[in-house]
């Protein structure tokens, strides 16, 4: 299983990283809310990570980093 670790200040809450992940494993945080006053992304469901680094990929502040 992938290791998820997110930089969650940085997060603008874009939603790209979301939108790349084949396996729906993150979601932007309903109930939390950034310094910068944005809904940072989350990893919904970890354990369906397979590491493909897609969401990092799309990252355009390089907040997600997969650890395989």
């Amino acid at each position: 299983m992938a290791k998820l670790t997110f930089k969650t200040d940085n997060c603008k809450g874009c939603g790209l990283c979301v939108d790349a992940c084949p396996k729906k494993v993150l979601r932007l945080a309903p109930d939390k809310i950034n310094k910068k006053g944005h809904h940072p992304v989350e990893a919904e469901k970890p354990e369906a990570c397979i590491g493909c680094a897609f969401c990092a990929t799309m990252c355009p502040d390089c907040i997600i980093t997969v650890e395989r």
